[in-house]
């Protein structure tokens, strides 16, 4: 069988390692469990997680077992990694909350059955009852105060003031993989390479305690070919729950992204084969649209299933091309005729103030016809029969009344 890491080294997912001869050794030759950490922060993944979770899926296909992490522990106390700002903490119970909706997600992308069956762990059950005076022992002894400052987790902080509690969490993170190399027999920790300092930690950790081989590996943040991060919204971050985000929304972005970014999205983010991609993504015309429909349709289905990939896509086909598909729907009651009123009925504008900014700015059309004045209304025939309200290029609404 192929190595795992030239799978995911060829499809762009590797960003740094540590003893890579070893750990390339290693991973051709037995099944290795492996873990990635996901702090608990909100009771949905998002776009940010997606590259990990995808990385994840190739490693069990490949015969690793994966170990996922769930920062019950450390998010009590916040990894302070990319903010400026000190976390919340949050309650058990809304922890455990967001733990449930985590694996349901994840089972989209993971089997928690057969010989490799990934395993959810929280790190509160260590770290809640976890002596400090031991700790501290056994664990901060092998930490340099000094090389720890010179993080860039911890240099990003030091303007705006880092706390000791947050200056804790490399050590707690380091904690955590020493005590799934004890308990599970992890030799590997992956994520983000934002968290590279972190991951470092736990492996230089075991390797200094233990007297024995870890390896560390991050991937690739999602990013344009600018070097923006991606899966930010006009509401926010594009999340993985329909609740929050809903499936022709989700479909809508990958649609409409750069042409410059099909390729390197169709790589980390489905299973296609690469020479497929190759063959979709080599003209930079207007053949990349069929690129772009094909990631679109792939990562929706992944997230949300054939259906409902589906059932965006014809959404979307009925919105750009008159194909015949069903737009979303929204009702609006009697009485409400006004476009203003109607645009923040069915929540195309938060607000009238946002109504009235958005037609201003030519934003807003009704059919083929573009709204220019706020004093527009439908009666109630036009209503019942329905018209297509058009907000910009991507939000296309059938409203009619109910």
């Amino acid at each position: 069988m192929k190595n795992v890491l030239d799978t995911l080294k060829e499809r762009g997912y590797v960003k740094q390692t540590v003893y890579e001869d070893e750990l390339y050794e290693l991973l051709g030759k037995e099944s290795v469990s492996f873990y990635i950490g996901f702090d608990p922060t909100a009771d949905s993944l998002h776009v940010g997680h997606f590259v990990q979770l995808m990385a994840m899926s190739i490693m069990q296909k490949a015969g690793h077992r994966p170990v996922i992490l769930i920062g019950g522990g450390t998010g009590k106390i916040g990894d302070p990694s990319g903010k400026s700002d000190m976390r919340k903490m949050m309650t058990d119970e809304t922890i455990r909350h967001n733990c449930e909706c985590f694996k349901k997600q994840m089972s989209k992308f993971l089997s928690f059955e057969g010989d490799n069956a990934a395993v959810m762990v929280n790190n509160a059950d260590w770290l809640d009852d976890l002596n400090y005076i031991k700790f501290l022992r056994e664990v901060g002894v092998y930490f340099s105060v000094n090389k720890m400052l010179t993080a860039e987790c911890y240099k990003s902080r030091m303007e705006k003031g880092l706390t000791f509690l947050e200056f804790n969490y490399m050590l707690m993170q380091a904690y955590d993989f020493l005590h799934l190399f004890r308990s599970m027999g992890c030799r590997l920790e992956c994520g983000g390479d934002d968290q590279w300092s972190n991951i470092l930690a736990g492996a230089d950790l075991i390797r200094r305690k233990e007297r024995q081989s870890a390896f560390a590996m991050t991937f690739k943040l999602l990013t344009t070919s600018e070097g923006k991060k991606m899966g930010k919204t006009e509401k926010g971050a594009l999340w993985l729950d329909p609740e929050k985000t809903s499936p022709y929304e989700f479909y809508q972005y990958w649609r409409n992204i750069d042409d410059a970014d099909v390729e390197n999205c169709m790589k980390l983010l489905t299973f296609m084969p690469l020479e497929e991609i190759k063959s979709m993504c080599e003209h930079k015309d207007e053949r990349i649209n069929a690129a772009k429909a094909r990631l679109a349709f792939e990562l929706t289905a992944i997230v949300h299933g054939d259906e409902e990939a589906k059932k965006a896509q014809d959404q979307s086909l009925a919105a750009f091309a008159s194909s015949g598909g069903e737009l979303p729907t929204a009702y609006v009651p009697a009485g409400v005729n006004n476009i203003i009123d109607i645009m923040c009925a069915v929540k195309a504008a938060k607000s009238k103030s946002e109504a009235r900014q958005l037609i201003t700015g030519g934003g807003v059309k009704v059919g083929e016809e573009k709204i220019t004045s706020f004093d527009v209304s439908f009666d109630d025939d036009a209503l019942r029969a329905g018209i297509v309200l058009h907000k910009g290029k991507k939000v296309h609404i059938k409203v009619l009344l109910g």
